[in-house]
């Protein structure tokens, strides 16, 4: 990231409308004004299990993705925080941050396989975070 650039909050980078994933263009442009190269770590997993907190530590901040205090899901579509990597000086750490996975909430979960398979295309370290052992059913349902 540019030195001068300084971001105060995650963004939404992927809206999804249930229908479809609408890119935000002011994310892009943000995107578009990092100079140095990137890291780019995407996590997705089932709904509350602690996805944002865990993008929250790997940003150093206690305060940055949002978190629930409830059993509803929280994070909608796909939101990024750009940061200065912790041990590159010259490279940005950027996290993506999902929406969580079998939400029973959501019309569809055709938009759980969107938001997956977009986290590994655009990340460079992709994380899975789930509650206890990966077991078969989540592997079917990846």
């Amino acid at each position: 990231m540019a030195s001068d650039m300084h971001m105060p909050g995650p963004v939404c980078l992927i809206e999804n409308t249930d229908t479809q994933l609408v890119v935000n263009p002011e994310a892009l442009k943000i995107l578009s004004a990092i100079t140095q190269p990137v890291v780019v770590v995407a996590i997705v997993g089932p709904y509350r299990t602690g996805k944002s907190y865990l993008m929250n530590k790997l940003a150093g901040q206690k305060k940055g993705f949002s978190l629930g205090s409830t059993v509803q899901s929280h994070t909608k579509g796909i939101w990024m925080l750009c940061v200065p990597h912790p041990k590159k000086p010259d490279y940005t750490l950027v996290l993506l941050d999902t929406e969580g996975l079998g939400n029973v909430e959501k019309n569809s979960n055709k938009s759980d396989s969107w938001i997956f398979a977009l986290a590994i295309l655009l990340s460079s370290t992709f994380v899975y975070n789930s509650m206890g052992t990966i077991n078969q059913q989540a592997m079917d349902q990846l």
